[in-house]
Formats: structure tokens, sequence, C-alpha cells
């Protein structure tokens, strides 16, 4: 009679008991994720359908042609007069974060502003996302709208790199402008030390954001942990929430992802591109830090003081130093998100230059028609 080999001796009625219990345990969790997965596939669905019900588009998509297959941009222009305003956000804002400025500004003046590429309304864009990419986009934009120059170009943060290369590019289309809180070419050479290190850690970070993004987004999970605080304490629960709809997008995130990551290249355009010449010019600048609390790990607080004064006392002035006609104001109760916190204060100076664009431009009507014989 052939014997079993000790390999293949049966398993024990108790083993087989514990087998069935693990292969049941293991079966239940991959059902119970497969429903979680479903559970939040459904979840984000439904969210942004309800959504974009509850938030409609701020603008109209106006394609910009044979130069730009398949890429069209949100603009939203309203009022009307001379000179047309012209409204860049900051890195990582949809035009949305203009809405408490463009209302009053639309009240002695035509004002548009507009998504870039990836963000709010518009569509994704060719990458990398640099400022000269982002220039020929928004001239195309103003082309194929039918929206007249010159502009007076106002803009926050990042924003700020692009209307200077505009100003470089086309000239003839910038009569003004006003820079509210804006990027320097130099400030992330000059930064403090535990300063540049998180904005380097950021850059990684947002890499690897955009990798996994869909996935989080598609899931629900981004959603989930998406972050509902008002940084300013100043917005109403809706504002946050349409910011939260139109920020959990993945060509938001690459979009992003990409001017992040093109920064450096963005600031060796805007170091080429000169001066604003005898333009008026008004520079906002932000006289309040952002609380030391709130910091995150391995930001000295020396560091943020630091780099509060050369910002202040020393980007910011060079900024002004662009135009023979630039001035500084400090907005002393503000920190960076000026649109938000003193939309006043911008309000105010994109009056200021659009007063003087005007003025100047009744002189040259003055004078030519003097030199007339």
């Amino acid at each position: 009679m052939a014997t079993t080999p000790a390999s293949a001796a049966a398993i024990s009625p108790k083993q087989g008991r514990f087998l069935r219990i693990v292969k049941r345990v293991l079966l239940g969790l991959v059902i119970l994720v497969v429903a979680v997965l479903v559970c939040g596939a459904l979840y984000q669905a439904i969210a942004n359908w309800r959504d974009s019900r509850r938030f409609p588009q701020e603008g109209r998509s106006v394609a910009l042609g044979a130069a730009f297959p398949g890429v069209s941009l949100n603009l939203n222009c309203t009022g009307q007069g001379n000179p047309t305003v012209i409204m860049d956000t900051g890195l990582g804002v949809p035009a949305v974060g203009w809405d408490f400025v463009q209302p009053e500004v639309a009240k002695f003046a035509r004002v548009c502003s507009y998504d870039r590429a990836g963000y709010g309304w518009s569509t994704p864009g060719p990458m990398p996302r640099t400022t000269g990419q982002i220039v020929k986009e928004l001239h195309a934009l103003l082309a194929v709208s039918g929206e007249k120059g010159p502009y007076v170009l106002v803009a926050h943060s990042f924003g700020g790199y692009n209307v200077r290369v505009y100003t470089k590019e086309y000239p003839a289309e910038v009569a003004g402008m006003v820079l509210v809180d804006t990027s320097h070419e130099d400030q992330n050479h000059r930064m403090p030390g535990s300063l540049q290190n998180f904005m380097k850690k950021q850059s990684e970070h947002m890499e690897t954001q955009r990798k996994i993004a869909p996935y989080l987004m598609f899931f629900g999970v981004a959603r989930l942990l998406a972050n509902r605080d008002d940084p300013t304490g100043r917005l109403s629960k809706d504002f946050v929430k349409e910011l939260n709809y139109l920020q959990l997008q993945p060509k938001f995130v690459d979009a992003t992802a990409s001017e992040i990551g093109s920064f450096d290249t963005s600031a060796l355009e805007v170091k080429a591109a000169g001066n604003l010449g005898d333009r008026p010019l008004v520079v906002l600048t932000a006289g309040k830090s952002a609380d030391p609390k709130n910091l995150p790990p391995g930001i000295e607080k020396r560091d943020l003081e630091e780099l509060q004064k050369l910002w202040i006392y020393d980007l910011q002035v060079q900024e002004t130093h662009l135009s023979t006609r630039g001035r500084q104001q400090v907005v002393a109760d503000s920190t960076h998100m000026i649109p938000l916190e003193r939309p006043d204060t911008v309000i105010a100076a994109i009056r200021e230059v659009c007063d003087a664009v005007k003025a100047q431009a009744a002189v040259s009507a003055a004078l030519a028609t003097t030199a007339k014989p």
C-alpha cells in the first residue's frame, strides 16, 4: 500500500476551519473596499453635479482659434467705459478671486477677469505653464473676444509675472498697471533658508499630488479632506464651497503644479521684460504677516519676519520703480490675499490708474488738435 508524503498530508479539521474563516474575512474586506470606492465615486459624481448647478459659469467660454486648437478660456467682462481693465489672479486662485473687486470696478470702467488654462471654467492648455505661454494665450483671448485696448492690467501675486511680460510683448496694448502684492523675480533666491526649503518641498509635494489627485478626486477622498476654513474670516460659506468646487479638478491641479514647477523659468522671462516706462502704476503691498501660530513645520518665525521686511522695503519698492510714475501703498491690515481682505484698496488703485490714463489721453488729444494746421 502506498504511503502519503508528509508534504501532502491531509489538513486537520481545525486548520480547515481557520483557513475558511481567513478567506471569508479577506473576501469581506475586498467587498468592503469595493463598496467604499463605489460609494465614494457616487458621492463625488453627485456632489460635482450639484455644484455645477449651484455655481454656474461666471462669464463665457472663448475658443482661442487655430493657434491653440481645443483651448477655450473663460472670460467674464462687465461694465462700460475706457480704458478696459484686465485682471489676472494669483497662483491657485480662479477668476472668482476677483468677485469682491469686479462689481465695483464695473461701475466706472469696462472690466474683465479670466481663468487661465486649467483654471475655473477654462479648458487645459499646453504644458509647461510658463508665463510666456500664459501671455500668448491671454493675447489670443483678448484678440478673439473683441475687447479693445489699450488696457489697464491688474494682477495679484503670480499674475504680476504675466502682466509684466505681456507689457514687454505687446507694449502698445498696455496703458497702466496695478500690482497687488505681486511676485518678484528674485524672491525665491533671496528668501531666508527655511523658507527656501519650504518652497522646494512644496514644489515636490505638488508634483506628487498631481499624480495621485485624479484618483483622490474620482473617489471623493479629496472632497472629504478639502479645507473648508476661511483663512480671511470674511468669506461666505458659499464662496468657500465654490472655490473648493473649482479647485477640486484634475485640470486645476495639473495647471497649478506646472505653474509652480515653471516658476524659475517664468522669473527669467520677467527679468528680461524690462521696465514699464512712464505708465501709471500703483503697487499694493501686504503689510500684515501670516500668523506665526499657523506656520508650517520647518519655517522659523525670525525667517518670516526677515522676509516681511525684505518684501515691504526692498522687493516691492523695486516693483514701484518699474515706472517713473509708480507709487507704493502698504495695506497694513491685510495679508497677501488683499483682493479678498481689502478689496476696497484694489478698487481705489484701479480707479486712480484709470483716471491717470484718461487724463493722459485727454492731454494727448488736445496736443494733437493744437498741432493741426
